[in-house]
């Protein structure tokens, strides 16, 4: 079984909470999320949500992960699945760290495994450029209107 690993980091100039916050905020988050344009569900672990995702030059694809972890300000962790377990599972992850008087260092990334993975690798490059674009867009977010030190 092949096993794969996608990572993203970028600084944000606003506090954890402000991070926290704007990532958790399921209903607001596809207005300023380019790589998530639907997400619902509850942010407890164990809990189902419904995620559509949407890399650059791919189709949309929708998925039903389960939560796997929630710890405020610190780490948000679901896995999803393609069909059944084993197939193609991604376990997505953010953990926030704060640095710095304000600052938030932030990971995104995905673990993915199954006997699936190396044949869909065309489609890696896509979702690393879609965590990208929506580290960006939640760095533009989380610094807008806050106080500069």
């Amino acid at each position: 079984m092949a096993d794969r690993c996608i990572e993203t980091n970028i600084e944000i100039n606003a506090p954890a909470a402000r991070v926290w916050a704007l990532l958790t905020g399921l209903a607001r988050m596809p207005s300023r999320n380019p790589f998530i344009p639907s997400i619902s569900g509850n942010l407890e672990q164990g809990a189902r949500l419904s995620v559509q995702i949407a890399p650059p030059g791919k189709s949309p694809m929708r998925f039903k992960p389960t939560v796997l972890s929630v710890r405020p300000e610190r780490e948000l962790r679901w896995l999803g699945s393609l069909l059944i377990r084993g197939i193609f599972d991604g376990q997505h992850y953010f953990l926030l760290q704060p640095i710095g008087e304000g600052g938030t260092h932030l990971t995104h990334g995905e673990k993915f495994s199954g006997v699936l993975v190396s044949l869909l690798s065309d489609t890696f490059s896509a979702t690393e450029a879609g965590f990208r674009s929506m580290n960006t867009a939640l760095k533009h977010e989380a610094e807008r209107n806050e106080p500069k030190p």
